[in-house]
């Protein structure tokens, strides 16, 4: 957790990755830490690197798509620091799927066919793509595990009216399509992701990150055809292998399981792949940056200064 004494500084909130300040009403300051969760548990040791990675890829893919819809993002003063416009959340992740893998292939295997509302064609194996990408909700858990939720159940309830829910599917689609995009230019699929969302006023943003190796999965392209074929796992950067090694070790963040040791050589394995994949996605060698968290600090307060968020 990070501890900085920023101006006017009004709430803060330590996430499972993320420490957020707000500052006043109208300005978040975001801290990519280094900590890392799976089954919405924080694992017990930090991931070098991990934050400046996943700030550094957000702040990217966020500029990259930023004629498709309006996003938070203003600066990002320090390697895994970010400042921007702070929204009113929607309650929900908006998960979106183009190929049967992780939790879509899970429930798949358990015979389901019915995911977030959304009906499954019979035949598909594992990794197959399905016909047209699928959304498939959750709720927006502060505490405990996200819940998978139809389309109908958010606009009953009222969590999005449907006026809303229909530009953030739409939203979602397009920033879904712009991610496969420049994956595919890197040599990467970009297999499943989620986005969430808020509002300033009658304005919906995208809120947080995107495309990173924390919300996104992303398989190699280069022999895609032939693991499939061969039914091989696929040649993946994300965080699923941290997850899958999780569940070889009986842990999947039920009651009673234990998180399995890490020890200093799977650390930094997982620090290694998630760098691979900043280099991979951005096509840039990534440069460690080791900063204070004085010298982190002062680099947010000048920041605030230059967008006025401070007077």
């Amino acid at each position: 957790m990070t501890n900085l004494q920023l101006p006017q500084q009004s709430n803060f909130y330590s996430g499972k990755v993320r420490d957020v300040y707000s500052i006043g009403n109208e300005w978040l300051v975001m801290i990519a830490s280094n900590r890392i969760s799976a089954f919405d548990v924080i694992l017990p040791k930090p991931i070098p690197y991990k934050g400046q990675v996943l700030n550094q890829v957000a702040a990217y893919m966020l500029n990259k798509t930023a004629d498709i819809c309006p996003n938070w993002l203003v600066s990002t003063p320090a390697p895994n620091a970010a400042i921007g416009k702070r929204c009113v959340p929607f309650k929900v992740e908006m998960v979106i799927r183009g190929n049967l893998t992780g939790h879509a292939w899970r429930t798949y295997k358990e015979g389901k066919r019915i995911l977030c509302g959304v009906p499954l064609p019979e035949g598909l194996k594992e990794n197959n793509y399905f016909h047209s990408p699928l959304i498939t909700p959750s709720t927006k858990a502060e505490e405990g595990h996200d819940e998978d939720i139809s389309r109908e159940e958010i606009i009953s309830k009222g969590i999005v009216s449907e006026e809303d829910y229909q530009i953030l599917e739409e939203y979602t689609r397009a920033l879904f399509q712009r991610g496969k995009e420049l994956a595919a230019k890197r040599g990467l699929i970009l297999v499943d992701t989620k986005y969430e969302f808020g509002k300033i006023g009658d304005t919906i943003y995208l809120m947080d990150e995107i495309h990173t190796p924390d919300s996104s999965r992303y398989f190699y392209a280069d022999g895609f055809e032939e693991r499939l074929a061969n039914d091989q796992p696929q040649q993946q950067l994300s965080k699923e292998f941290v997850r899958e090694w999780l569940i070889a070790n009986n842990f999947m963040g039920k009651a009673g399981q234990t998180v399995p040791e890490m020890g200093d050589d799977w650390i930094q394995t997982i620090s290694n792949r998630y760098i691979e994949l900043y280099e991979q996605l951005i096509g840039e060698k990534f440069v460690p940056e080791n900063l204070t968290d004085q010298e982190t600090e002062q680099r947010i307060i000048e920041a605030l200064k230059a967008v006025g968020a401070t007077d």
